[in-house]
């Protein structure tokens, strides 16, 4: 898999963020039935926006690039979103960018016009076809370019010559640094092959971008470039159109200041990814609350357990066969298309079942095995990850268990509490003044 990751001149977006979030639980998905999965996702370290910050904050673009890859780790993880398998960077290929514009140019697919590269569109007849265009319509939409270094409006530049207060690299055709484009070709070769099982990334990236990569691979490899595409839709704020011109640009930093980032992956998924979304205080309130009902069906099953008694009791009859009936229900959904809004339905089955059927006095085994689905079916999409924090009168009502327990010379469930309770992070300490804990 290959995914289009951020281009890092400042803290990522809400918007950035699903791209980001969704395509790990795809690659999570995928592992969990079975595939071994390569997933690249590229920083893109070469970029106006990138020089721009720099020049205002009088420090070279490298500071600033490698300052927001290292604030990308921060959110990504408070996110619960994997460190790809390889992240490379725009100026660690350097040199293979230039070999492929060369070999471009060698082929007939690209031109050199005063120190800039351009891709001749004309050079590659199915032009469009990712996208569903037509040369002829984008021509009639083409933006109206300055011709004088470019043969055709569609033309698209591979190299750019440098500019004054510009970072540069020297190239054959010039003092410069590479476009776009030919970037996440080039390092798709490199760390997958010419040919890719999923390349993933936003809507907004299908032209040019993404109709731009499969020009210069396949002109490149004469292969198909990607089996599958994946394309994720917007996130809008409040109705509206996310941007900084109407003041609604939500980082992600700023909104898990506020909110805790569990909540914000859950209403994110809470979608389909084909599907737009909503960003309001009422959609983030809704999906906290959905978060706060699953972990007290887990909390609350667990607890339940670890009361129970090893000896079967009717109230527990088919716990487990009803969570693994739910298992193959998530699963349907999520084998159509990824659909982790239905996906997550499913959970909310599951936990409807626990809160119904694994209650004091069910079978501790069926409980146990009937957590083990919850959370591994939860943990694909990357939810319900934080141990319980006990409440002081739930371990005093455990305590008072483990008394009971020993006064009836039942020393196994005393020690079975104990252990439990260690496992918590509780320390028991049995004292002439009574039973004593700490947290630990």
């Amino acid at each position: 898999m290959y995914v289009c990751g951020p281009t890092v001149y400042n803290y990522f977006h809400i918007g950035n963020a699903r791209p980001f979030l969704f395509y790990d639980v795809v690659r999570s998905y995928l592992e969990y039935k079975g595939y071994d999965v390569t997933y690249v996702q590229n920083f893109t370290d070469i970029d106006d926006r990138i020089i721009n910050t720099a020049n205002v904050e009088g420090v070279e673009p490298e500071e600033i690039s490698e300052r927001y890859i290292a604030e990308y780790f921060t959110d990504a993880h408070a996110l619960g979103i994997r460190d790809a398998d390889v992240h490379p960077k725009v100026s660690d290929h350097i040199d293979e960018i230039i070999q492929a514009i060369q070999s471009l140019i060698n082929s007939g697919h690209a031109y050199e016009s005063e120190g800039d590269v351009y891709f001749a569109v004309s050079s590659f007849p199915s032009y469009g076809k990712l996208s569903n265009q037509s040369i002829d319509e984008l021509v009639a939409g083409a933006k109206n370019e300055a011709m004088e270094s470019k043969r055709d409006p569609l033309d698209f530049a591979l190299w750019k010559k440098k500019k004054d207060g510009e970072p540069y690299w020297e190239s054959p055709f010039s003092q410069g640094r590479p476009g776009w484009h030919i970037e996440c070709s080039v390092m798709s070769a490199k760390h997958l092959g010419s040919s890719i099982d999923i390349h993933g990334g936003g809507l907004d990236l299908i032209f040019p971008h993404h109709e731009n990569e499969v020009a210069q691979s396949e002109s490149l490899s004469g292969a198909s470039f990607a089996n599958y595409w994946m394309h994720n839709n917007l996130v809008n704020i409040d109705n509206e159109k996310m941007s900084k011109s109407l003041g609604n640009f939500k980082n992600v930093r700023d909104i898990i200041l506020d909110v805790d980032p569990e909540s914000l992956r859950m209403f994110i998924l809470s979608s389909h990814y084909r599907s737009p979304i909503n960003f309001s205080e009422d959609t983030l309130k809704q999906a906290a609350a959905g978060i706060e009902r699953l972990y007290a069906a887990r909390d609350n099953a667990e607890y339940n357990m670890r009361l129970a008694q090893s000896a079967v009791d009717n109230q527990g009859d088919g716990l487990a066969k009803d969570m693994e009936a739910l298992l193959l229900v998530f699963e349907s959904h999520m084998d159509d298309d990824f659909n982790t809004a239905n996906a997550i339905t499913a959970l909310f089955e599951m936990a409807k079942t626990l809160n119904t059927k694994a209650v004091k006095g069910a079978d501790s085994a069926s409980i146990r095995q009937a957590l083990e689905i919850y959370t591994k079916t939860a943990g694909i999409l990357g939810l319900l990850t934080k141990k319980k924090q006990m409440l002081d009168i739930e371990i005093e009502e455990l305590i008072n268990e483990r008394q009971i327990a020993r006064k009836n010379k039942d020393y196994a469930k005393g020690d079975m509490i104990r252990a439990t309770l260690l496992e918590m992070g509780i320390a028991l300490e049995d004292t002439r003044e009574g039973v004593k804990w700490r947290r630990v």
